[in-house]
């Protein structure tokens, strides 16, 4: 009985932190959307940008299902850009600006590799030894 003790505590932890996730996604989207309608000259009632926030969290949970199925499908344990993007494919602007930044992250990525790159063994000799030139 000790096992269903220990499970019933992970589950009801769990639990909590979904709750805890899904009440700060919730603020942060009622946050998003005041401030959009306000910069808009717009007003939002709370239970509007409650349902939107809600809209949202259940986007997000079948976005990330999604995604996990994807990777399963390709017998990979975790989620890479391409599985993002064709998380988007029946949004072709959304899926075009993920292309675009997943381009622009893999360059910053190889710009950061070149300047944190070791020199090779020859290219330290070459940049390091010294060179004695005779007096004549």
């Amino acid at each position: 009985m000790e096992a269903d003790g220990a499970g019933s505590d992970v589950e009801r932890e769990d639990e909590s932190v979904i709750e805890l996730l899904r009440d700060r996604f919730r603020l942060l989207t009622i946050s998003i959307a005041e401030a959009q309608a306000k910069r808009n000259d717009l007003e939002i009632s709370l239970p509007i940008a409650a349902c939107i926030a809600d809209l949202a969290f259940k986007y997000t949970e079948q976005l990330a299902k999604d995604l996990e199925l994807f990777a399963q499908h390709a017998s990979r344990k975790s989620i890479n850009m391409e599985d993002v993007i064709l998380s988007a494919h029946r949004n072709e602007h959304l899926a075009t600006s993920l292309r675009s930044f997943g381009t622009d992250l893999k360059s910053k990525e190889a710009q950061s590799e070149r300047k944190r790159k070791k020199p090779s063994r020859k290219e330290d000799k070459a940049t390091t030894s010294v060179v004695h030139i005779p007096d004549n």
